[in-house]
């Protein structure tokens, strides 16, 4: 069934943060040895140890690069802009550095040193998506597409291995809910090769933005959230509510590398929510927001067009209805279904792409059944359904419309045909 993850930024997050408090959660560290044993990368060995961060104690991750491939972060008054002071500590970062000529990779070399590699298919997938919001923030950020951006920070060893280390690390723990309220960022500037940046930083910006994470700022001085942290959040992240009442199976503590007023770790924990009565397992209560907006000078083509971009920016359901507006004018009344953190995105498309000047939107309460996605082999053919579970825990399936269109193509049989089939096997396989 999976586990839960719960991701606590209060004093933001990085690469090594999230395998830290992975590790500290029970991640296998010889299957991670193993894992980056695999990986067509050299110059490099990572270190696993306990240190106090504000009297906590903590688990550090860290990479050790060879002399060629070192990869030091700037002492902490150059870091902020204070200029370079010279004969202090200079302190090892991995996924935040500032200032370093690195060997330069694009996505298309790292997809391939990932796709290469011994990790399973879901630490490979976790690990690519990773990197492609990376890409996406630094194509924004720079102005190029994807697939011409050559970073070092992403093409560090360290950074490739931070986050392989990271995927390896949940698909060993069997996460497969991840819940990140908010990332909590600090303030003022940092030095990078291009300057003088403020924080957060543009990819830190970028990725917020394009992955709708809640950002707060604090009045720590110093960059909490590095690109690599916020893109491992967005990445795995499936929702930002806690359930109103949950259960702590264990607590893991990530240590940061930078000294802060704030006590830089990353609190990871295992949660299950507390069930209660046998209709809290079957029913659960959450809140699901509506947009609604009127419109009488919109053509059917543009409505088409608008809402196959709505569905695109995220939204769980769109319909239109016919109205008649002021002047007896025949209308449509277009109404879309989305989460909270989607709402400025559909916003957008909807001023953008229609003639709307207004819109109006409102949260809604409501009660929904348990359901999951199941898949099974039928005739050699994968089909998926949706199974939901009614109150009195009879169990309801409901092919899939894509694996019923491809069944039904096929066996050059009816949809009806299909879909009856595919439910009728499932009842069998019970």
């Amino acid at each position: 069934m999976g586990r839960t993850l719960y991701l606590e930024c209060f004093s933001g997050i990085s690469g090594d943060m999230t395998v830290a408090a992975l590790l500290d959660l029970g991640a296998d560290r010889k299957k991670l040895e193993q894992a980056l044993s695999g990986l067509s990368v050299q110059g490099f060995r990572t270190e696993i140890t306990r240190v106090k961060k504000s009297g906590l104690d903590a688990c550090d991750f860290h990479v050790i690069l060879d002399k060629e491939h070192e990869n030091h972060d700037h002492d902490m008054e150059y870091l902020h802009g204070k200029g370079d002071v010279s004969g202090q500590e200079h302190h090892h970062n991995k996924d935040a550095v500032h200032g370093h000529s690195h060997e330069h990779r694009g996505i298309l070399e790292i997809r391939k040193i990932i796709m290469e590699s011994k990790i399973t298919d879901r630490a490979k997938k976790t690990a690519v998506s990773v990197f492609e919001i990376l890409a996406d923030a630094e194509a924004k950020a720079h102005g190029v597409p994807r697939e011409q951006v050559h970073f070092h920070e992403v093409g560090a060893i360290d950074s490739i291995v931070d986050i392989v280390s990271a995927a390896v690390c949940l698909d060993d723990l069997d996460i497969t809910e991840v819940i990140v309220p908010k990332l909590c960022e600090g303030r003022g500037t940092v030095r990078c090769q291009h300057g003088v940046l403020p924080v957060p930083v543009p990819a830190v910006v970028n990725i917020v933005e394009q992955n709708g994470l809640f950002l707060q700022i604090t009045e720590v001085e110093g960059e909490l959230v590095t690109p690599t942290g916020a893109a491992v959040a967005a990445a795995i992240r499936t929702s930002d509510h806690l359930p109103d009442e949950f259960i702590i199976e264990k607590t893991g503590i990530g240590a940061g590398k930078r000294q802060y007023t704030c006590p830089g770790i990353l609190r990871a924990m295992l949660i299950r929510e507390k069930k209660t009565e046998k209709k809290d397992r079957i029913r659960d209560q959450d809140v699901i927001w509506k947009l609604e907006t009127n419109v009488d000078d919109c053509t059917g083509e543009e409505l088409g067009n608008v809402m196959r971009q709505l569905f695109e920016a995220g939204a769980r359901d769109v319909y239109y209805t016919p109205v008649y507006m002021k002047k007896n004018r025949p209308a449509y009344e277009v109404s879309v279904i989305c989460t909270e953190d989607r709402v400025p995105f559909l916003e957008d498309v909807l001023f953008e792409e229609t003639t709307t000047i207004g819109i109006r939107k409102s949260c809604m309460e409501r009660t929904i059944l348990k359901r999951e996605i199941q898949e099974f082999c039928m005739d050699g053919f994968s089909v998926k359904t949706k199974l939901c579970t009614l109150p009195n825990g009879q169990i309801r399936c409901y092919p899939e419309y894509e694996s019923v269109a491809a069944f039904a193509e096929k066996n050059h049989i009816s949809y009806r045909e299909a879909w009856g089939r595919i439910r009728g096997c499932w009842k069998k396989e019970r």
